[in-house]
């Protein structure tokens, strides 16, 4: 029996909790180290302090607790033994061991899930995971029967005689006889011995090794020189693959039996590859020049305005040309086209979804902007999509950018799938969908997650391969397939990639009754893509609407066990091994809502209200409390519950079921979901979230989830081999960790990166006692100085430093970080921050400054620069009222501080690959004096007043802020978009029900704008049409984003602290405010790389700034309050003098019509069936308002 002191695997925060909740010095458990395997950590509390000591196995399985030199040691047989002796008095603990701390009781431990429909055992035929190099052990049987061996003697001849006898009855008149005699030979004198070594236990057959090697002798020879020419005339044929991709040289090997079937198979496949795709090219003839594996031309109908008369026209996009082709009729001949090389960049007007402007350069080298007008924003998006494909395609770079990541996972219901699943690959149904203009570009990587999947490894791999090569005529390949119990996950690749991908790794984890059963729990993959690291998770967590904590604890479990990545990692879970990590998966997370409103859920349903019930949503009033996936982000859910369906339809939720103890209700809910988190600062866009419709075999509707997803190349040194790379360093300046623990220990810093050749660790710092009872550990001047393996800024400003806070006594990890190397400036002080945390929950936080040396040299533009944003000009100054005006808790800079922006200028394009970071619980954004507030967008559309910055359609859901539910909640107001505040959000701030009221607010300034947008929905009804001279004025109708920053500037990451006091004492001649302690986030990333934070009552580091040194322009009474922020009255508003900006160009009445068009109604549209609800002009402001 294990005695109730060990406590097993809790994580070390888990034991400091259980500690002070007694309270008594002398409480003690014994916990499994998280540093060391098979080693334990007793833990004992001590005035309010932890005592961590180290319990140490020897080679004879004797305990002992680890002591300083010179302290005698003593040995256990047993942990009882060594706890009882340590309960004596002065021997050699802080305290003795007084009154153990028993286990928690689990009440969901152990009880079998009410929902399996079967019993709880492994599948009949459990599948294998397919290995390449399988031994030829796994077809052997043994030939003699055991169960009665004395009669087999008897009865039956000797295995040799048996065969010699088949031999003889066999026609061997063709045979070349030095290959029968070979055969002959063995039989007699060498099967014998293979039976030996059979009978051993071995899967070696070296006799009959050898005998296949003299038979296949001068067959693999010719094998091997045929081989590369049949290649070469699939590649003849083949046009699928990239022009720059280059034969796989041949390696000769030994003509064994496993060479030899393998090249044998190579052999079959190849002929049968070949004759496919000549029949298929003489099928549609030789003047098809665009076969079907290849991108066909697509056309777009567009408007654009020539001398003020809008005009439409025909945008031709020929991906494999390379051109973009300008026609003005479908049917008609091409007036111009623009090569590849001569379209410079896509700018998105985040105002106008369905607006492009296409930068070009003309025959005499100058730049010209062309402005469309696209019939939908997906239209605009499917054309973007091409126009990038077309770029990558003929790209002079040997190694990609950017890749796109399918992700896909459903529940089978255990159930065979229906004969076509095309539509779930082409991101086809409800929610966030894809045009169908880009169904011919084919994902780089196809990661498909399936849970109660009843199939075969082999039969659903060819299941997904023939689909795949359905919608895009190629033959993806295997890169791993893991399955536990009926939890699978597949990741399929083009083969072109098949070089790019390696260290492939697999793992699983059970948590299950007793985390001893594999019917629920995750499986996962990672590998290295170039040099990026991509993770993948398909979980199925338990089931049960009211075992969400259960759900919290298998989620914490499959983050501390599921071993991904780099080993060398280990002191980091996979939320920090990868440089992006994709967890799906049947989360079994529901809709906490009484069973007696299941009619009513119903009817949300039907109306498309889902924001009403997402503000039930357990997983993201999880998260919101920062219980799980904390970091992580989910794209805005835009499509109906997947689960629970009747089967064989999608229109009937069938929520009871009949239970021997009564009625069991499964009300409709998001059970399959897809998250995400990345390093910061790293390139990551979701282009689609939603489900399939069509798909009706399992109760469950399958999920998609689409990603632009940055990628680094294995970057060589320009100096050439052997050459020492000594310009670049990385250096750490007044760095402290802030920690919340209880543990008495003094703590050192490790320093893990790819571009480090070993991980380097620091002296210890020297602690502190902190605010609310946090430890504060100094660092100061003795940081280590890091030297990477290469300093070009191409190679260097693409890399992360992880950090990992540990403990002197145990060297247990207290907390883990990472920080972006993409600075916006090298050999300057720059002021860093990440948060800390460990087995999923926050830890503290962690910040100083940072300063890069590299070498000479520039970054390269990257694909994903391509296309950009832009900000339209009359955004600026009402979206920064309405944001001042609407929440008390977010105070923006006076409107008069921002500098007007021409909507037609090339130079304010907004990049939203790189955003500001943050932690949003720790920091608090202070912009210098020059530079404006930003809020940043990826073709976000504006259905608020202001604009909530995101990725794809959606902002994400802040790092360390609680998620919220989608942005059509009525009346949130938690905080998503990157406002100034300059408090921290307290639990009643964050995140309020949708039914409270909002503040009062000024009518003129907070005027709710909606923008018609096809690939969402919206709650309320339409609005009617507004009058034609509303339409026709766009200041009236439109609220704006916040201005776009000044490009001479410091990125939103990095913002020097003197912006802090010159903020605060602008315009009152007054000392500033006492700084707020930390930056707020800029919501696009996670977290990570910031500006300059401190802790309360601290000046901030570095700061030299006089108050007077920024002055605001005239008219600025507004000063930012450093705590509390007192909301304005309206009559000081209205007070406030109007804003200095030059007038705006006239536009011709044609251009405003065009520009203010109303978009293609999508209500009646069965195209779009979510889209039926829009909120009306005069409804609150929904959450992006409350920013």
């Amino acid at each position: 029996m294990v005695p109730c002191w060990n406590h097993g695997n809790i994580t070390r925060s888990k034991a400091e909790e259980l500690l002070s909740r007694t309270g008594k010095d002398g409480s003690f458990l014994v916990r499994a180290s998280e540093s060391v395997s098979r080693a334990y950590a007793l833990c004992v509390l001590y005035r309010n302090c932890v005592y961590t000591y180290r319990i140490l196995p020897n080679e004879d399985d004797k305990f002992t607790v680890q002591a300083s030199e010179g302290v005698p040691v003593r040995f256990f047989t047993k942990l009882d033994q060594l706890i009882e002796f340590y309960k004596k008095e002065n021997m050699g603990l802080v305290t003795h061991l007084q009154y153990p701390v028993p286990l928690e009781e689990d009440d969901a431990c152990d009880e079998p899930e009410e929902e399996t429909e079967g019993v709880l055992s492994p599948p009949e035929l459990p599948p294998r995971n397919i290995h390449l190099s399988a031994g030829p052990c796994e077809a052997k049987e043994v030939p003699v029967s055991n169960d009665n061996p004395r009669a087999a003697e008897v009865s039956r001849p000797s295995l040799s005689e048996t065969l010699f006898q088949r031999l003889q009855t066999m026609d061997t008149s063709g045979l070349p006889e030095e290959h029968l005699k070979a055969i002959q030979d063995y039989l007699s004198t060498q099967l014998t011995l293979d039976s030996d070594f059979v009978k051993s236990g071995s899967c070696s057959l070296p006799h009959l090794k050898k005998l296949t090697a003299l038979l296949c002798k001068e067959l693999y020879g010719e094998v091997t020189r045929t081989l590369p020419t049949l290649e070469s005339l699939q590649r003849l044929f083949d046009q699928q693959l990239s022009p720059s991709l280059r034969p796989r040289p041949q390696v000769l090997g030994e003509a064994n039996p496993i060479n030899m079937v393998a090249k044998l198979s190579q052999l079959t496949s190849l002929l049968s590859s070949i004759e496919d795709k000549v029949k298929a090219l003489l099928h549609e003839g030789p003047e098809s020049s665009h076969w079907r594996s290849l991108i066909p031309p697509v056309t777009f109908e567009v408007k654009s305005e020539s001398l003020g008369i809008p005009q439409k026209l025909q945008l031709k996009v020929d991906v494999e040309s390379g051109k973009l082709i300008i026609k003005k009729s479908k049917d008609g001949s091409e007036d111009k086209f623009y090569s590849h090389k001569k379209i410079l960049q896509l700018i998105k007007s985040q105002k106008f979804l369905n607006k492009l402007v296409i930068l070009v350069e003309t025959e005499k080298e100058k730049t010209l902007r062309k402005e469309y007008v696209f019939a939908d924003s997906k239209k605009r998006e499917g054309f973007c999509q091409l126009l990038q494909q077309m770029k990558n395609k003929h790209s002079e770079q040997p190694e990609p950018d950017m890749i796109t990541i399918f992700i896909g996972t459903w529940n089978m219901g255990n159930a065979p799938p229906p004969k076509k699943i095309t539509s779930w690959f082409l991101s086809k149904g409800q929610g966030k969908t894809r045009d169908d203009s880009a169904d011919y570009i084919p994902h780089d990587i196809y990661v498909i997650g399936t849970q109660e999947d009843p199939l075969g490894e082999k039969e659903w791999l060819e299941i997904l391969k023939h689909s795949l090569q359905e919608i895009t005529s190629m033959t993806f390949k295997t890169v791993a397939i893991h399955t536990l119990w009926n939890i699978r996950i597949a990741v399929l690749a083009k083969p072109e990639h098949e070089n790019r991908i390696s260290h492939v790794c697999t793992n699983n984890v059970k948590t299950g009754i007793a985390n001893t059963l594999g019917n629920k729990g995750a499986v996962g993959v990672s590998f290295m893509f170039n040099g990026t690291s991509l993770g993948f998770v398909n979980s199925h967590l338990t089931s049960g609407s009211e075992k969400k904590l259960r759900r919290n604890q298998n989620y914490m479990n499959i983050l501390r066990f599921l071993a991904l990545g780099d080993k060398k990692l280990s002191s980091f879970n996979i939320t920090h091994r990868f440089t992006h990590l994709f967890w799906l998966g049947d989360l079994n997370y529901r809709v906490e809502l009484p069973t007696w409103e299941a009619e009513a859920i119903i009817q949300k349903i039907k109306q498309q209200q889902y924001a009403d019930l997402l503000a039930h949503d357990q997983l993201l009033m999880e998260r919101k409390e920062q219980k799980v996936f904390l970091h992580f982000e989910e794209e805005e859910i835009t499509f109906a519950p997947t689960y629970r369906f009747e089967r064989l339809t999608r229109d009937k939720y069938a929520y009871t079921k009949q239970k021997a103890t009564g009625m069991k209700y499964n009300l409709p809910s998001w059970c399959d979901r897809v998250l995400w988190k990345s390093y910061p600062l790293v390139h990551v866009v979701c282009q689609s979230y939603g489900s399939t419709s069509d798909i009706m075999t399992s109760d469950h509707s399958p999920v998609f989830a689409t990603f632009e997803a940055g990628v680094t190349s294995q970057f060589v040194s320009k100096n050439g081999p052997g050459t020492v790379d000594s310009q670049g360093q990385i250096e750490f300046l007044r760095c402290y960790a802030t920690l919340k623990t209880k543990s008495q220990t003094k703590f050192y810093l490790e320093f893990h990166s790819s571009c480090l050749e070993s991980f380097v660790k620091s002296q210890e710092g020297e602690n502190e006692e902190g605010s609310e009872g946090e430890l504060v550990v100094k660092f100061g001047e003795t940081l280590p100085k890091l030297k990477p393996i290469i300093s070009d800024p191409e190679y260097l400003l693409d890399q992360h430093i992880l950090i990992s806070i540990k403990s002197s006594d145990s060297d247990e990890s207290y907390g883990e970080g990472c920080i972006a190397l993409r600075l916006e400036a090298t050999e300057t002080q720059l002021p860093i921050y990440t948060p800390l945390t460990h087995h999923g929950e926050m830890m503290g936080h962690f910040q100083g400054e940072i300063k890069l040396q590299t070498s000479q040299g520039k970054k390269r533009e990257k694909l994903y620069d391509f296309v950009k944003t832009e900000r339209d000009e009359s955004s600026v100054s009402k979206s920064l009222k309405s944001l001042t005006s609407q929440d008390p808790m977010k105070q923006w800079e006076p409107a008069n501080r921002v500098p007007p922006c021409s909507g037609s200028s090339i130079t304010e394009i907004i990049n939203p690959n790189y955003m500001g970071v943050g932690a949003f619980n720790y920091m608090k954004q202070t912009p210098s004096p020059d530079q404006q507030p930003t809020a940043w967008s990826y073709d976000q559309p504006l259905k608020d007043s202001s604009l909530g910055p995101g990725r794809g359609e959606s902002p994400p859901t802040p790092p360390s802020q609680p998620p919220l539910s989608p942005k059509k909640f009525s009346s949130s107001t938690a905080t998503r978009g990157p406002c100034l505040r300059t408090q921290e959000p307290r639990p009643g701030d964050v995140g309020k029900s949708a039914g409270e009221p909002l503040p009062p607010e000024d009518p003129q300034l907070t005027k709710p704008e909606m923008f018609e947008n096809p690939l969402y929905g919206s709650v309320s009804a339409f609005p009617k049409p507004a009058p034609r001279k509303e339409q026709e004025s766009p200041k009236m109708l439109r609220k704006e984003p916040p201005p776009c920053p000044d490009p001479g500037i410091l990125s939103p990451s990095i913002l020097l602290s003197k912006a802090q006091e010159a903020e605060g004492s602008k315009g009152t001649g007054k000392p500033a405010p006492a700084p707020t302690p930390f930056l707020s986030p800029t919501p696009r990333v996670r977290s990570f790389t910031c500006s300059s934070s401190t802790t309360e009552g601290r000046p901030p580091v570095g700061d030299k700034g006089s108050p007077g040194k920024s002055k605001a322009p005239a008219g600025s009474q507004v000063p930012v309050p450093a705590k509390r922020p007192i909301k304005p009255s309206r009559s000081e508003l209205s007070q406030q003098p109007p804003v200095q900006r030059p007038p705006l160009p006239v536009k011709s009445p044609a251009v405003l019509h065009l520009q203010h068009s109303r978009g293609r109604d999508y209500r009646d549209n069965a195209e779009f069936p979510h889209l039926a609800k829009h909120r009306p002009e005069d409804a609150p402001p929904g959450r992006a308002a409350m920013q």
